[in-house]
């Protein structure tokens, strides 16, 4: 155990993580140079069209211990101390033979807030953590998010500079900024350049030095937690996990302790980009479990694996199932919804995030109402359903969950809605277009501080409130440099009102949304005036109309189709004219109270949209 260095490299989105990684697989030959291609991690084609990293992925390395460490804190005098030394003591531990392999168990997580419960799941399963930040950038808000969630699990973190390559690189600037937000000493901060591979030898080197190995016996009774988890379609669920205590040999009986679900090893091994079987794996080890599980539900990410035996045992703490606070319904075009049902459930255990209940539609039929951690998420859930499962939906516009009394009420309005708080992280320069976006959100000012030249704002506002447009704005007014995180903080009463669509007299439930009492009227009148572009003119008179209640805020009303029904007359009296006419007001008014109005899905689709 005393060889083996468990960490995760944590930062903003888009600070070079996967590149990291990439230059880590090369450096230690876990996969040959000529292999070797960008974000070698990132394993959904959807990850590499965005340039992000959506699912953590876990990776075993083997490294040796062999050059000097730059002069730190560590108090290591210089490279023959090393080599001559048989027995190295570092901080509480000691290397045997500093020449030694090292296996480096490196998880590479996501970056953006949505993401962020399977950030801590990772977390939970290291000693160690490299806390990556942008030379060009700085620290921005979900850099500070992650390393919060660092500092909760008492990680040993490494603070790294990287893309020192850039020209436009602000190297001291940004090592200034990472010095005062962890109180360290400025040298103790690395420099590296992933795309080159500047410094990340020497990287690996620093890991292997500052992060303790793990603790735990390998004697007693197995203790392993799931960080993780894929579906396979033959072989069933396959459980990624961090032992922390006991041994696991294959063929054996498990248990999970949340669900209560006994199952045997079928398999088990370690990471090496592939699956790699193994005959045990011992305390200390990150590695994966092939369950042949096919009930979705007794898998939970967080949850702990034990032997199925008498002994009792404590579950590992940390286990929460997250929560959603956004929703959309989904809908599926032209298909069997027990499809769409197969495939959120296979989703589900590889997102541990989203949950589903079935609902009905009369526009759209039976579907199923998802929740979602955020935008990003529902957006890459709903691009995966279509690409891995073939399917053509049909989604609703994202609202929050408003409660009443206790009880989740979506459909019906409520009376508290839930907040966070809001981080935003912004160049001086661009304080007055950021501070007049957020406060006409219904924000409160909370407090204002400061990392160099740039302002770090917190806020606390209603969630409806940022969940739909409001990041592609702040984006706008700081052209491109503001960034933010959020933070649920719980349900407060708000002055809410429903306000329901009404077309032809009818009331279609798709329509319908939660506002605030202050904006219903602007709400009734632009729900009420896109829906006129909309709609197609039918062979009646249409009227649209936006209400609270029983009050009518708004209406429009869509002419009727007119066909000249007198172009086929030559002359004659004016009262032949004056006939056609009649009849065919006479109809008019017969389909407008017997006619219904058929509402085309590109209608609903381009409703959904703010």
């Amino acid at each position: 155990m005393k060889n083996i260095r468990n960490f995760a490299i944590i930062s903003h989105i888009d600070h070079g993580k996967s590149t990291l990684a990439d230059r880590m697989l090369e450096i230690t030959s876990t996969v040959p140079r000529e292999k070797i291609k960008p974000q070698m991690l990132d394993t959904m084609e959807l990850e590499r069209e965005r340039g992000i990293t959506i699912k953590l992925q876990p990776v075993t390395m083997e490294f040796a211990f062999r050059h000097a460490i730059p002069k730190s804190k560590l108090q290591i005098p210089n490279k023959s101390q090393i080599s001559n030394s048989k027995s190295l003591k570092i901080e509480n531990w000691e290397l045997e033979n500093s020449n030694s392999t090292f296996m480096l168990n490196l998880i590479d997580t996501p970056g953006h807030v949505d993401f962020a419960y399977e950030v801590s799941r990772s977390l939970a399963a290291v000693e160690g953590a490299i806390l990556l930040v942008d030379a060009g950038k700085g620290i921005q808000a979900q850099t500070l998010a992650n390393l919060h969630l660092a500092q909760e699990n008492k990680l040993t973190i490494i603070p790294v500079v990287n893309k020192i390559d850039l020209p436009g690189a602000r190297i001291e600037e940004t090592r200034e900024e990472i010095a005062k937000l962890l109180n360290i000493k400025n040298e103790e901060i690395l420099n590296v350049s992933a795309k080159t591979g500047q410094g990340v030898e020497n990287l690996l080197n620093e890991i292997i030095a500052r992060i303790p190995p793990p603790k735990g016996k390998r004697e007693g009774e197995l203790k392993a937690l799931i960080f993780d988890s894929v579906y396979d379609e033959f072989r069933g669920a396959i459980a990624y996990v961090r032992v922390f205590d006991g041994e696991l040999k294959r063929g054996e009986k498990i248990k999970f302790l949340a669900s209560g679900k006994s199952e045997v090893a079928n398999e088990i091994g370690r990471f090496r980009l592939k699956y790699e079987s193994a005959e045990k794996l011992g305390a200390g080890e990150i590695g994966y479990i092939v369950t042949g599980e096919r009930e979705i539900k007794n898998i939970k990410v967080g949850d702990t694996i034990s032997h199925d035996s008498p002994a009792q045992v404590s579950p590992i703490p940390g286990f929460k199932i997250p929560k959603p606070f956004v929703y959309a319904s989904f809908y599926i075009q032209g298909g069997d919804p027990s499809l769409l049902r197969q495939a959120l459930e296979k989703l589900s255990l590889n997102d541990s995030s989203l949950n589903f209940a079935p609902e009905s539609s009369k526009s759209f039929g039976q579907g199923f109402k998802c929740g979602f951690l955020g935008l990003l998420h529902l957006e890459i859930v709903k691009e995966r359903l279509e690409r891995e499962y073939g399917l053509n939906l049909i989604v609703t516009q994202p609202r929050v969950a408003y409660i009443e009394n206790g009880k989740s009420k979506i459909e019906n309005g409520g009376y508290q809605e839930p907040w966070v708080r809001l981080e935003i992280i912004t160049p001086q320069e661009y304080i007055g277009p950021v501070m007049e976006l957020v406060q006409s959100r219904r924000a409160i000012y909370k407090n204002t501080s400061y990392i160099g030249d740039r302002i770090i704002l917190e806020y606390e506002i209603p969630l409806a409130e940022i969940i739909v447009d409001f990041y592609d704005k702040l984006k706008s007014v700081s052209s491109g440099y503001a960034s933010q995180n959020y933070e649920f903080i719980g349900y407060r009463p708000g002055d809410l009102v429903k306000l329901d669509c009404l077309v032809a007299g009818d009331k279609v439930e798709e329509f319908s949304r939660i506002v605030p009492r202050q904006r219903q009227m602007t709400e009734a009148k632009n729900l009420v005036n896109k829906l006129k572009e909309l709609l197609p003119r039918q062979m009646f008179e249409v009227s649209l109309q936006a209400a609270v209640g029983g009050k009518i805020l708004a209406r429009e009303d869509i002419p009727a189709m007119r066909k000249d029904v007198t172009a086929k007359l030559y002359g004659g009296d004016r009262t032949r004219k004056d006939k056609l006419l009649k009849k065919q007001a006479k109809g008019k008014k017969k389909m407008k109270q017997l006619g219904k109005v058929q509402i085309p899905d590109d209608v609903f689709l381009e409703m959904l949209k703010r």
